[in-house]
């Protein structure tokens, strides 16, 4: 504890007596300082006690003495020691009733006591209560190192929290709560996502303070990592500012929890490695070495049945789907999005960002992810799908859920529904969607719309002339299967007339409408181009 007035009026060799502001002992002393100056005040900096013998001062005039300890209030001083016997036998009532007008606490020094003596006694106080600091700090430093090597990362926070008296979370870069002590303030530490997530904006070391309202407990936010990258943060929550011994601990989780994130990317990127060589065994059919070589790293994942992902730059490799500032793609960002869903929810996946295809659309590369079918990943994949591509940066596709026989056949599935996401201009396609939908959208492709209108443009050209009806007439004629009289009876016109203009339909394409597949393209056709034309 750093000295007060109360212990320095404690102490038996000073012998100091209170003649003022008795409910204000309790203020910490920054330091003690000796003026005889009329006007101190423009070399305080708050915080001291005033030691004075009143040599300059007219203490006797009452509203000299309002306007003399006005000052000092304002200043932050936080109490004056006045020798007494020395300038006054006793300090003149116009500076008590002042002092008590003010709520400043004013020591009577007694002559046998110098101020040197008050000073000693304040210097060492503040370096006893700096060595305790530093030790404490040593000590919780010993704690919270043997907590990250014997338990890891939540165990740091743990202990961390119960030294501060407060609470303590850690966040990965997406602002997503990895651990958090104690366990009541996990709703609180969820509040903070958005403040954590604009850290990756920002270089690093970088922190901020929120809150510290009446209302609210005051809360220190500390990235993580050691570079320029930040790779998470710590979010510290205490009802006061922390004290020298509790920054000395806060310093000490930050450096931990910097070594372990930085040392657990290491064995991420060895992970990641190890899961291409997996993936390229699966899509081989390779299954039993895949299985052998995952271990127990990826085996409990490559028993069960999987969901496989594909992710891709929206855009060209000039465009928004690019490496950013610090060198992390969109396809980095939603890969360790989706890792840290499977910590969270203490499930296994599998995260490979391939090497770019420069004959390719991904340009970038691509995302190849494999996880638990009915798992966190796939719910995050989810909440994904729900945000535009353009937003994203990334296009992806989500295979039906397979087993490792089938992983190649999942593939294709990822691929095929990756192809229709981005013809779609959506985040994120299911194959289950491609599969139970209408194929009508996918007539959307501007491809598909230039040859409807290359083959009915004649039919059109012959309509517009006001010489017949013919794309009408084809259209119900199709609707009905061929069938003359339902056909007719929507144009209502006789079943005659109708042939009539089937026979000038196939005079004009030169084709013959008893073939199936020229009613079938002939159908799709008239489908791509109905919304288009009058």
């Amino acid at each position: 504890m750093p000295p007060t007035l109360a212990s320095l009026v404690q102490h038996p060799a000073l012998k100091l007596t209170v003649r003022a502001g008795e409910d204000r002992l309790d203020v910490p002393v920054r330091w003690a300082h000796v003026s005889e100056l009329a006007d101190p005040v423009p070399y305080m900096e708050g915080g001291e006690l005033l030691l004075t013998t009143a040599l300059t001062l007219d203490a006797e005039d009452p509203e000299a003495m309002r306007r003399y300890v006005r000052r000092l209030r304002g200043a932050g001083v936080v109490g004056l020691g006045f020798a007494v016997g020395v300038t006054y036998e006793d300090i003149p009532a116009a500076l008590v009733d002042a002092a008590r007008e003010e709520h400043l606490p004013l020591l009577a020094v007694p002559r046998p006591t110098p101020f040197l003596a008050i000073s000693k006694a304040v210097s060492a106080a503040i370096a006893a209560e700096q060595y305790h600091s530093v030790t404490a700090g040593f000590e919780v430093q010993r704690e919270l190192t043997r907590a990250a090597l014997a338990e890891g990362p939540d165990a740091v926070v743990a202990r961390l929290a119960a030294h501060l008296d407060g609470w303590v979370a850690l966040y990965d870069t997406s602002g997503s709560v990895l651990a958090v002590a104690p366990e009541w303030a996990a709703r609180r530490a969820a509040r903070l996502a958005p403040d954590v997530e604009r850290f990756r904006e920002r270089s690093a070391p970088a922190s901020t303070v929120v809150g510290g309202t009446e209302d609210e407990d005051r809360v220190e936010l500390q990235s993580l990592g050691t570079g320029r990258r930040v790779r998470g943060a710590l979010a510290v929550g205490t009802g006061a500012p922390l004290g020298t011994a509790e920054r000395y601990a806060v310093h000490s989780a930050i450096a931990l929890l910097t070594l372990t994130t930085e040392r657990s990317r290491s064995l991420r990127a060895a992970e990641h490695r190890l899961g291409a060589a997996v993936l390229r065994m699966l899509l081989a059919g390779q299954t039993d070495h895949a299985k052998a070589v995952a271990g127990d790293l990826y085996g409990g994942l490559l028993d069960a049945p999987f969901r496989l992902l594909i992710a891709e730059p929206a855009a060209p490799a000039d465009g928004p789907g690019t490496a950013g500032e610090f060198g992390e793609t969109p396809l980095d960002e939603l890969g360790e999005a989706l890792e840290s869903a499977a910590a969270r929810a203490g499930e296994s996946v599998l995260a490979v960002v391939t090497e770019p295809d420069p004959g390719g659309p991904a340009a970038a590369g691509r995302l190849v992810v494999l996880a638990g079918a009915g798992g966190a990943v796939v719910t995050a994949c989810e909440r994904y799908a729900g945000r535009k591509a353009e937003d994203t940066g990334l296009v992806a596709g989500l295979s039906a859920p397979a087993g490792s026989l089938a992983a190649a056949a999942a593939f294709k599935q990822a691929e095929q529904a990756l192809s229709v996401a981005r013809r779609r201009g959506r985040t994120l396609v299911e194959h289950e969607d491609v599969a139970a939908g209408s194929v009508l959208p996918l007539l959307a492709d501007d491809a598909v719309r230039a040859f409807a209108d290359g083959l009915l443009r004649a039919l059109y050209v012959h309509d517009a002339t006001g010489r017949g009806d013919l794309v009408a007439s084809l259209r119900a004629w199709l609707s009905r299967h061929g069938q003359w009289d339902a056909a007719a009876a929507d144009l209502g016109v006789h079943r005659h007339t109708l042939r009539y203009r089937m026979r000038r339909v196939e005079e004009i394409l030169g084709r013959s409408l008893d073939d199936p597949d020229v009613r079938m393209e002939l159908w799709l056709a008239l489908k791509a181009t109905e919304d288009g034309r009058a």
